[in-house]
């Protein structure tokens, strides 16, 4: 689309449909025109003033009363007039939106501002897509943080991430800007992912920005969009860090991201529409795009029933704002993106930020629902869908929640979201219908009587006369009660299996991965002591790997003793990369392997050796544990493997501590520090040696841990606790389990 042309685009309509007619031929217009305030004037003169003066014309008076009979019809004719006038005002007002386009509301806005806008819309209800230089590529500034959010929660719901690893705030990382943690939180603080990308969106927080970038990588966003369609949507380098830039010329021209407008408006429908995430995760989303506390720009003149889930972006010359307006039966995706303006204040009343709170109402004022006859809401639709909100919503949530199994659990909040078409569309499967998400009379055919209000409390006499059970009392002297799907208590000694509970059930189970890999290691270490003094130089692929990481950098080295602390402390993801291209060719007879060829012999030679100890049902896929539907495990087998860890003195040096430092370089370039802390909680207290840690969405929290009393060992697994908090309450009452076994054996 050229500069300055405008695009306007409905299924089924054209804007020649834009002033359609009355079924007896007029248009809207044409009833106003026809009864507006100079013909209403006439008929005031004509009947009341002139009226006895024309009639006087016609016919002579005869008497007094035949004036007073003449004048008094005309003012029956003036307020038959007034009445006329006053119904079929009301009647047009309330029948009939005023038929306004887009390029109506909208380019008068646009013509006297001083700057390049490119402006894109659209209405999810009508499929209705307008746009002015909506396919010309804008910088974002911070507006590109939404796709990084996106991109985000597509590694969670793949299981490359999780919500609850956590990075640790150091000063390296601490940019200048907008946002919280920079100029309020101290070096060593430590923070989930779930919470940076929260600060990221709700603070627009540069800092936080950053550790999500580094969880997810730095070039997934970029192919991410370019996988869903967007091709101008990309993030070219870490916030204020130009050095980190994968894409030199775009960030010469764009600064930090780029996007066009159309794109981001299609990317916020599909995000509205439950299309790029699971429904928690895009409520997630929205969520936290509902709470962007910029509220200059789209919120600004909306009315206040309005919900805008939005992000805006601000650097001195551009300002941006894009997000979903929301409310009843009427959502819009909209993006305003505004360049090389010339007002460059950092104010609220700015131009571009007036600008965009403008195009906000004036958008909206074109696609909401008018208001019914009488001022109450508009009668509800026959059917339900995507985007409906109200007590009609209500009713039926209380009715899924009921009438599913198992129960859907949603939130009884009146709006039709993503969780409650999920859950429509769970009924309607049940039911053997058309599973379409949509209410239709089907739908509410099998749904029956909805329920319209919560359980009411029962008489008290009710109440106090129901007769409660019990469940079976917890033997004293069996398991503890524990979170963990699968558990298992070994002697240290003589690796015999102490309690269990389906130790043999094949699991995901995530970082406790790299206890092989350090195994592989440390084993070749103990062959060759030398081997510790290698010099391992960070790869773009180490670099990029997702996740939990050691913080080194593509083209840092360090030593392998070194970096053992790095695989081991922080569960480095990239770590184990490194590790698997230094030794994968060390372990083949092909030392000449490249990076790629040297992982995967590295990763056969971790399926050798489980097999050699006898983990009859394990298998690697990855040096790190990032979910793969075949890699996985068992309790049983992480203990044994464990137990074979632990025989290596350089293995149980690494696991048992608690913090490590180092120094990294470049060749011929800096040096800089880097600090580690093990992921193990235990390891505070008196009596733990380790292991490690393991999380990921399909894994759970895991643990394996031992615990050392009397000159004897405990190794504990436990697979899939309910959360990070969780697992080390299982570890701990596992432990105080299996010592007490212990002591009852002597």
């Amino acid at each position: 689309m050229d500069d300055g042309d405008s695009m306007w685009s409905r299924k089924g309509a054209t804007l020649s449909d834009k002033s359609a007619r009355h079924e007896f031929g007029l248009t809207q217009q044409e009833i106003i025109a026809a009864w507006n305030p100079a013909t209403i004037n006439f008929f005031l003169i004509r009947n009341f003033l002139l009226g006895p003066v024309a009639t006087r014309r016609r016919t002579k008076w005869q008497s007094w009363s035949d004036f007073m009979r003449s004048f008094c019809c005309g003012i029956v004719r003036t307020v038959l007039v007034l009445v006329i006038y006053t119904g079929i005002q009301q009647f047009a007002s309330a029948q009939i939106p005023v038929p306004r386009s887009p390029e109506e509301a909208i380019l008068p806005l646009l013509k006297d501002y001083k700057g390049d806008v490119a402006v894109a819309l659209y209405h999810l209800e009508s499929d209705t897509l307008w746009s002015h230089r909506g396919d010309v590529p804008m910088p974002t500034a911070s507006l590109i943080k939404l796709p990084v959010m996106i991109e985000a929660y597509r590694q969670v719901e793949a299981g490359k991430v999780d919500l609850e690893q956590r990075s640790e705030l150091r000063q390296q990382d601490m940019v200048q800007g907008s946002g919280i943690l920079t100029n309020h939180f101290s070096p060593g603080t430590t923070l989930s992912l779930r919470d940076a990308i929260r600060l990221m969106i709700v603070y627009s927080d540069n800092t936080a920005t950053n550790l999500v970038v580094d969880a997810i990588g730095l070039p997934s966003t970029t192919k991410a969009m370019n996988d869903l369609g967007f091709p101008e949507t990309q993030l070219n380098a870490k916030v204020f860090r130009g050095d980190t830039t994968i894409s030199p010329d775009r960030s010469k021209k764009f600064g930090l991201g780029s996007t066009t407008a159309v794109e981001m408006v299609n990317l916020l429908a599909k995000l509205k529409r439950g299309e790029l995430a699971k429904p928690q995760w895009t409520e997630a989303m929205l969520d936290h795009l509902l709470h962007c506390d910029d509220k200059a720009r789209f919120p600004l003149l909306l009315p206040p029933d309005v919900k805008v889930a939005h992000k805006t972006g601000s650097v001195t010359r551009v300002r941006t704002d894009a997000g979903l307006l929301m409310a009843k039966d009427c959502t819009i995706a909209l993006c305003v993106l505004t360049g090389n303006h010339a007002d460059t204040r950092w104010t609220e009343d700015n131009a571009a930020n007036r600008l965009c709170a403008e195009i906000a109402k004036a958008t909206y004022e074109v696609f909401a629902p008018p208001p019914s006859r009488n001022g109450a809401e508009a009668t509800t639709s026959a059917e339900l869908k995507l985007g409906a909100s109200g007590e009609l919503v209500e009713a039926l949530q209380r009715t899924l929640n009921a009438r599913t199994s198992p129960p859907s659990n949603l939130t009884i909040d009146g709006d039709f979201g993503p969780a409650t078409e999920a859950a429509v569309r769970f009924f309607q499967r049940q039911r053997q219908i058309d599973a379409s998400g949509v209410v239709d009379a089907a739908t509410w055919s099998q749904l029956g009587t909805l329920i319209e209000s919560d359980a009411q409390v029962p008489e008290p006499s009710v109440v106090n006369a129901e007769k409660l059970t019990f469940s079976t009392a917890d033997d004293p002297h069996g398991p503890p009660q524990v979170s963990c799907d699968s558990w298992l208590i070994m002697g240290g000694q003589n690796g015999e299996p102490i309690a269990s509970h389906k130790a043999d059930v094949r699991m995901h189970v995530a970082s406790t991965t790299k206890i092989m890999t350090a195994y592989l290691v440390l084993k070749a270490v103990a062959k060759r002591p030398e081997v510790l003094s290698e010099v391992i130089t960070f790869s773009k692929r180490a670099d990029d790997t997702i996740g939990s990481t050691s913080g080194v950098r593509a083209g840092e080295q360090l030593t392998v003793e070194e970096l053992m602390y790095g695989l081991m402390l922080p569960s480095g993801n990239d770590a184990s990369v490194a590790f698997a291209e230094h030794f994968g060719r060390k372990f083949s007879e092909d030392p000449g392997l490249d990076d790629e060829k040297s992982h995967e012999h590295f990763i056969s030679c971790m399926n050798t050796t489980a097999s050699e100890l006898g983990m009859t049902n394990t298998h690697y896929v990855n040096p790190h544990g990032l979910t793969h539907e075949d890699h996985l495990s068992t309790a049983s087998d992480l203990a044994r493997l464990a137990r074979a860890a632990l025989d290596l003195p350089r293995f149980r040096s690494y696991v048992t501590c608690r913090q490590h430092g180092c120094e990294v370089s470049v060749p011929s370039g800096y040096q800089r520090h880097v600090k580690w802390e093990n992921t193990n909680r235990l390891l505070s207290i008196d009596g733990f040696a380790g292991v490690k840690t393991g999380t990921t969405d399909a894994a759970g929290a895991c643990l394996v841990s031992s615990s050392q009393r009397d000159g004897r060992e405990l190794i504990v697994v436990s697979l899939k606790s309910a959360n990070t908090d969780a697992r080390y309450i299982d570890a701990r009452n596992l432990h105080s389990f299996g010592w007490r076994k212990v002591s009852d054996r002597k």
